[in-house]
């Protein structure tokens, strides 16, 4: 396994986040699809990771940071054919180590709050994530669940 920064300008990362970006766009309503495009995601505040095993491109995740003491984890995802064998795991435990090292105060994520996410919901609460109000520019959502962990 190997966690690397991406450009997002491979064919790989390409084909994920568009089956990413249908999967979200399949089961939430458009105006509660928080999930960022290729352009949003190489914003200078935004470093993304992809995760291989072996030639497979098999994870991804993002860490924006929304101001000096706080950030977001965008754009976790994992290839369906692959689930469930712990690549998202440890690729969340590397952007929770990356948002330490930063100093970051906070971490702060938004999910899905349907049945569907339930699998993210209880990843993030296995690392410590509580439920928390919007933050950022979110605005309340009942297809929206919010979630921060707080550093010590």
């Amino acid at each position: 396994m190997e966690i690397r920064i991406d450009d997002l300008r491979g064919p790989e990362i390409k084909a994920l986040l568009e089956a990413h970006l249908d999967l979200m766009r399949s089961i939430t309503p458009p105006e509660s699809v928080h999930a960022l495009d290729l352009d949003a995601l190489r914003a200078p505040d935004v470093t993304f990771w992809t995760l291989w095993d072996g030639d497979s491109l098999v994870c991804c995740g993002a860490l924006k940071e929304l101001d000096p003491t706080h950030g977001e984890i965008k754009s976790m995802h994992t290839a369906v054919h692959t689930r469930g064998r712990g690549f998202a795991r440890t690729l969340l435990e590397h952007i929770i180590a990356v948002a330490k090292h930063r100093g970051y105060a906070r971490l702060s994520l938004e999910t899905g709050a349907t049945e569907h996410f339930l699998p993210a919901r209880s990843l993030y609460a296995a690392f410590g994530f509580e439920p928390t109000d919007p933050f950022g520019n979110y605005q309340p959502d009942p297809h929206s669940a919010f979630m921060t962990r707080e550093f010590v």
